[in-house]
């Protein structure tokens, strides 16, 4: 497999190996070892899956405590992936890097934890895979404005996004109390 560094320290594009033939193809998207020798922690706790269609934008959404880290691919479909730094004191705090993500591709992304996590579907649907290192928790769940004027994600959107509630109600960063982010000191 190969590991490329992105412009975020920590976030980790990863290119699996894949092996294939005229019947079809295999590839490893998770061993222990070799992801936590490329800087990805072994100790992952929980998968989810998701379906969405084309518009659809999911994020960006982070837990604070229980930060998950999320291992994340796409396994039909395509998607422009999003992670910002929100640790507090960390020099690239307020960035982002986006990615696009496919089933064609099979890349993967490393959002470590203290970041806050965001995809928008570009196919007609894609099915989306998770690979977190904490359980989900509600309670400490809570979601950024996808199109924060601070932050200045450039979605390659055709039209206005398709938004859960949560997502349409969600808050600017300047919105969020200091005290609900992350700090550096507890995801360095």
């Amino acid at each position: 497999m190969r590991v490329i560094e992105t412009e975020l320290p920590g976030v980790l594009i990863v290119e699996p190996r894949v092996f294939g033939d005229e019947r079809g193809f295999f590839l490893e998207t998770w061993q222990r070892e070799r992801y936590a020798a490329a800087g990805i922690p072994p100790g992952m706790v929980q998968d989810n899956q998701s379906l969405s269609r084309r518009g659809v934008l999911r994020g960006l959404h982070i837990q604070h405590p229980h930060a998950q880290g999320k291992l994340v691919q796409v396994f039909t479909g395509e998607v422009f992936d999003v992670a910002v730094d929100l640790r507090r004191g960390s020099p690239s705090f307020g960035r982002w890097v986006g990615v696009t993500l496919s089933g064609e591709d099979k890349r993967q992304l490393w959002v470590p934890p203290g970041f806050a996590h965001g995809f928008l579907v570009t196919s007609e649907t894609a099915l989306f895979a998770y690979k977190c290192s904490d359980y989900y928790h509600p309670e400490t769940e809570f979601s950024l404005r996808w199109d924060d004027p601070e932050i200045g994600i450039r979605w390659p959107l055709d039209g206005p996004p398709e938004l859960s509630t949560k997502d349409q109600e969600a808050p600017t960063l300047a919105e969020v109390p200091p005290e609900r982010l992350p700090t550096i000191e507890d995801y360095p």
